[in-house]
């Protein structure tokens, strides 16, 4: 019998009503909208994520449902029942050091700022893709716990769309040329050649 050689497409984010359209969902917002592309439903898996299996594509999609701060114990556990090597796994987050929609693509790197990632890495160590997505820092005056629970403005929605759907190519060209493809056609100008 053949081994598949799994790949793991991972969102970071908040499970809950109370979560859903705020800044730091926006890895959630990224499966949801492979999940509508490929014709597929997610479903609660073994009470860390909520996971479906692309078998055609030899994909696992998911979104941890443990919390933000403890996203590495979905991704650990992902990983090693599907087997899924560092560099087969793709992790999606927010990102408050990048201006809103803003896409950066990483082959390895730091946690930085998130907690998401800090959990991750806790988990699995720094040698895996990441894709991160501009949420900007708001007023300076806010809390930042507070501005990445809160959601976009109208007028920013337009654009987080935009980036949403740009996410979700980015992730098809990470499953069909790898992390440096993905990084030369997505990231800026001048973010191609550092990591973190």
């Amino acid at each position: 019998m053949e081994t598949v050689l799994w790949k793991a497409i991972v969102g970071l984010g908040n499970p809950g009503r109370e979560y859903e359209g705020t800044r730091h969902n926006l890895g959630f917002e990224v499966i949801d909208e492979l999940a509508r592309r490929w014709r597929v439903r997610l479903k609660s898996w073994k009470r860390v994520a909520d996971l479906v299996a692309v078998r055609d594509r030899s994909v696992v999609l998911a979104k941890p449902t443990t919390y933000m701060n403890v996203s590495g114990v979905a991704v650990e556990k992902i990983s090693s029942f599907y087997k899924i090597a560092p560099p087969s796994l793709l992790v999606l987050v927010d990102d408050i050091d990048l201006p809103l929609a803003r896409l950066r693509a990483r082959r390895a790197g730091s946690a930085g700022t998130h907690n998401g990632l800090r959990s991750v890495v806790q988990y699995i160590g720094t040698d895996f893709p990441r894709l991160r997505i501009g949420v900007g820092r708001g007023d300076p005056q806010w809390d930042l716990a507070d501005h990445v629970t809160s959601t976009f403005g109208a007028d920013e929605r337009r654009e987080v769309e935009q980036a949403i759907a740009s996410a979700a190519d980015a992730v098809d060209v990470f499953l069909t040329d790898g992390i440096e493809q993905t990084m030369n056609r997505f990231n800026a100008k001048g973010d191609q050649a550092t990591q973190g």
